[in-house]
């Protein structure tokens, strides 16, 4: 699986952005995707998780109620959908595939994007 993410930038606080990513290859369904990010000088921690068949989610408590993951099956891609943006969620942001159905956990995801840059001004 190959992974593309897409829709960083830059925001002022308190604004929105939707991050996409896009895998290639056939079954999307099958894989557990998660977003992550890392900002300069601190660990990737993850954001979101969201199954790949019945599109349970869960989310870090840093981003509940602002950020939303979702995914569309027929068209191999995952979304999250940032909101009330605060300058500490300056960050590169990955999506990540992994060959299970759910996976909350940085480590064990399979195959990774390459990153899309988030900067929130304040």
């Amino acid at each position: 699986v190959q992974l593309q993410a897409s829709g960083g930038g830059l925001v002022q606080a308190g604004g929105s952005l939707r991050l996409s990513c896009a895998a290639s290859g056939r079954t999307f369904s099958r894989y557990g995707m998660g977003w992550f990010r890392q900002a300069p000088g601190k660990e990737r921690e993850i954001v979101a998780a969201i199954s790949g068949r019945d599109g349970s989610t869960r989310y870090s408590d840093f981003v509940k109620g602002r950020f939303t993951v979702s995914r569309d099956n027929a068209e191999n891609t995952v979304y999250l959908r940032m909101g009330s943006l605060k300058p500490e969620d300056t960050a590169v942001y990955y999506c990540a595939a992994a060959e299970r159905q759910f996976l909350w956990s940085v480590n064990g995801y399979d195959y990774w994007g390459q990153g899309t840059q988030v900067t929130v001004s304040s």
